[in-house]
């Protein structure tokens, strides 16, 4: 195998190297039910035939199916429903149930205001008769009235449908009466309670169509989801036909695993150097050689710093090239955005750090390398980001280069896990009744709820209004359930929070209010002491109001960090599920989480040595939730290992899972949360717990149970695998743990995972 050179040079940082061949496309000619102008326009951008996947996708919609469209990026995905969406304005009358007094309209939902933007400008201006408009938070009263009166091709996101398009929907009456086509873009990233939120966002959306007399076609699009026919479903609540073969011509592509090597911090603990150090390097390397390439990195400090890490570095070899990186993230205008994305096409930039804001199905071809700092929480993202590069014709190159941190760990180990593996089931539950009720509220302030509107919503929706009822927010008369308060019931519904109102952070003196931060995470990042990092500046928290959801906060340079140390507890509320593994039990089901912010440890900047810990008085939080666990007989327990190890290798195995839970189900670790115990008072055993981090649960630990055998020997995987002798952050060192990381036993966790999984199936 002939490396590309930059690898080459870098041979001791591969872990894995693979090379996937060209392959060519699949053609089929255009349907005749598409009018010729149609034909002649994509024609005209390239498009005089079809590749197969498209033809599937449009004669299933000609045979009015829903459709999820997931190949993979720059397969053509958005001719589908760019071409079924303008067919359908031209059909004009009849061929969907509507009346034929009634103009037909689109909708097109992407996760992003971004997203949305983009496909406003990519969509054909010289179509007559065609008013697209984009409606989101940015837009003037204005132009959302012209929208609302007089555009037939409407982007938007799910939080605009939501809080303004469905609560006001006799206004928009004209466009809901008429929706032809419902574009839902980038569905993989409707997961966890956003895609929940959403699902039953789109529920109410059927709902208010119906009413209308509307019956829209749903187009979903995903690069890559796990059995998209299952998820989209999920997401709409009707049947949905799936076409996954991707007909597409392709470039060859060399895909790499990087790890950066172990060595000594100055404390003689081990540590990986970091992989924005390592991107770095890579990246100047591929610049000097002209390589057009793209570098994902996780934050917008980290996008940051990678872009000014190799400027410096480029600036001892050709200074000129100094101009051609730069750094792309949220927060810029978006006409910076438009230039960035200009030259990167162009070829003038030679370099980009990204944050996540490419991801996204936004046009940027032209690529010839992308690195991915860092897993990106799911093989479908990574698989996205490599997909960016990829010039006609051209070879490209991907490169993962592993963080510290046990799920990266495992997969440059481990590679088949992404190359030879499916991606991963999206996962969401619309029953949680924490998501439920408040959308069950806000449809019935749209239109009195009936018992015919049960089955849309669920198996759990009758005991929702129930509770409704009860709660005195509904009031059932002859025509239905009825929202009683003056209220708008669609605010009781926060699409995108964790839970609470975000705690605002204030600068003294001035008042200025300087960001937010959720309320889950408050207690935890803005205490009184805490230093706050604001823009690459310090600032140390002078007095926070939990109550009031305010931190107030003084700049002031300071050379130590801080970390808050919290207490938790797990009590077992209702076991759902259960199965028994010898020894070993595996069970799923629901709990209470009960937890405080007890202190902070102060760490000395340079060398992250303790200098200090402070306590603190806050009040404990509680979280019902969902949670996966499993418990170990204690005989078998002590005979393992010396009784006072078990508490460090539950605590170690615990760390090690939450990291790879991630690989299983589409989660973050921050999604996530954890207790391990050497006795649990609710089951009498060593008893280690995964709970999801949103109240009443997000699908993410049923999810691990339902993969728990696989789930474990992963885990177990990952943590003897990684080279370091007493455990480090790839494998059981874990960011976010309350109790400082201690006790752990790497060692221990080994012999309890293998002890657990002795009598797991095969």
């Amino acid at each position: 195998m002939q490396l590309h050179p930059v690898l080459a040079r870098h041979r001791e940082r591969l872990v894995h190297v693979q090379q996937h061949p060209a392959v060519e496309a699949v053609v089929e000619p255009w349907p005749e039910w598409i009018d010729p102008e149609i034909r002649e326009l994509f024609a005209a951008e390239g498009a005089d035939a079809l590749w197969g996947h498209q033809a599937e996708a449009l004669r299933a919609l000609h045979d009015r199916r829903h459709v999820v469209v997931a190949t993979g990026t720059a397969s053509g995905k958005s001719l589908v429903y760019q071409a079924a969406a303008l067919q359908s304005l031209r059909d004009g009358r009849g061929g969907s149930g509507l009346s034929g007094a009634r103009r037909p309209s689109v909708l097109y939902l992407a996760p992003t205001k971004a997203l949305a933007a983009d496909q406003l400008r990519r969509l054909p201006t010289s179509v007559p008769g065609l008013r697209p408009a984009t409606v989101d938070g940015d837009n003037s009263r204005e132009q959302r009235a012209w929208a609302r009166d007089h555009a037939n091709w409407v982007l938007a996101n799910p939080d605009i449908l939501h809080r303004t398009i469905l609560p006001t929907h006799e206004r928009w009456a004209r466009l809901l009466a008429g929706l032809r086509v419902i574009v839902v873009d980038e569905c993989h990233h409707y997961r966890g309670v956003f895609g929940a939120h959403v699902a039953l966002i789109l529920r109410r959306l059927r709902r208010v169509c119906e009413h209308y007399g509307a019956d829209p076609l749903f187009v979903l699009s995903s690069a890559t989801v796990a059995d998209p026919a299952a998820s989209a479903e999920r997401l709409i609540g009707a049947p949905v036909t799936a076409v996954t073969d991707d007909a597409s011509p392709r470039a060859g592509r060399t895909v790499a695993f990087w790890q950066p090597p172990l060595r000594s911090d100055r404390e003689g603990v081990e540590v990986r150097r970091a992989a924005g150090a390592e991107a770095a390097d890579l990246l100047t390397d591929l610049v000097v050689g002209g390589t057009r390439t793209l570098a994902f990195v996780r934050s917008r400090r980290g996008a940051e710093q990678l872009a000014l890490t190799t400027r410096r570095a480029l600036e001892e070899v050709d200074p000129e090239l100094t101009k051609r990186v730069a750094t792309y993230r949220g927060g810029y205008l978006p006409e910076e955005r438009r230039e960035l994305e200009a030259r990167l096409r162009s070829g003038d930039l030679l370099g980009l750090a990204s944050t996540n804001a490419l991801e996204l199905g936004i046009d940027i071809a032209g690529l010839d390398a992308v690195l991915s700092v860092g897993f990106p929480g799911t093989r479908a993202a990574l698989w996205q980001q490599w997909g960016r590069a990829g010039r006609a014709g051209v070879d490209s190159l991907g490169v993962m280069i592993a963080r510290d941190d046990p799920l990266d760990s495992f997969l440059v180990n481990h590679p088949e896990t992404v190359l030879g593996a499916p991606v991963e089931a999206t996962v969401f539950d619309p029953e949680n009744p924490y998501v439920l009720g408040p959308h069950l509220a806000a449809a019935a302030q749209e239109l009195p709820l009936t018992e015919k509107d049960f089955d849309r919503f669920g198996s759990r929706a009758a005991e929702g209004v129930a509770a409704l009822e009860a709660a005195g927010l509904l009031r059932k008369r002859s025509a239905g359930w009825f929202w009683t308060s003056r209220e708008r019931a669609a605010d009781l519904a926060d699409i995108r929070s964790a839970g609470g109102h975000p705690v605002q952070i204030v600068e003294a003196g001035t008042g200025r209010l300087i960001g937010t931060v959720d309320a889950g995470s408050a207690d935890a990042e803005v205490h009184e002491g805490a230093i706050y990092v604001h823009r690459g500046e310090d600032h140390v928290v002078e007095r926070y109001d939990p109550e009031q959801g305010e931190a107030v906060v003084r700049q002031l340079e300071v050379h130590h960090t801080t970390s808050a140390r919290s207490a938790s507890a797990v009590t077992i509320v209702d076991q759902r599920r259960r199965t028994d593994w010898g020894a070993a039990t595996v069970a799923f089901g629901d709990v209470e989480v009960a937890s405080q912010v007890i202190g902070y440890q102060i760490r000395d900047r340079s060398t992250g040595r303790v200098i200090g810990e402070e306590p603190l008085d806050l009040p404990e939080r509680c979280l019902p939730t969902a949670a996966v666990w499993w418990t170990l007989d204690p005989a078998v327990a002590n005979d393992l290992m010396d009784p006072e190890r078990l508490p460090g290798a539950a605590h170690a195995a615990e760390h090690a899972a939450i990291g790879i839970l991630p690989l299983l189900a589409t989660c973050d670790r921050w999604d996530i949360g954890g207790l391990s115990t050497a006795l649990h008072q609710d089951t009498g055993r060593l008893t280690v717990f995964v709970h999801d981090g949103h109240a009443g649960g997000a699908g993410f630990a049923e999810r691990g149970y339902e993969q728990m055998a696989r789930w474990l020997r992963m885990t177990r995987s990952a943590i003897d695998d990684c080279g370091c002798r007493d455990g480090c952050p790839s494998c059981v060192v874990s960011p976010k743990c309350g109790n400082g990381n201690s006790p752990l036993d790497k060692a221990g966790a080994v012999l309890l995972l293998d002890a657990v999984l002795a009598g797991a199936p095969a």
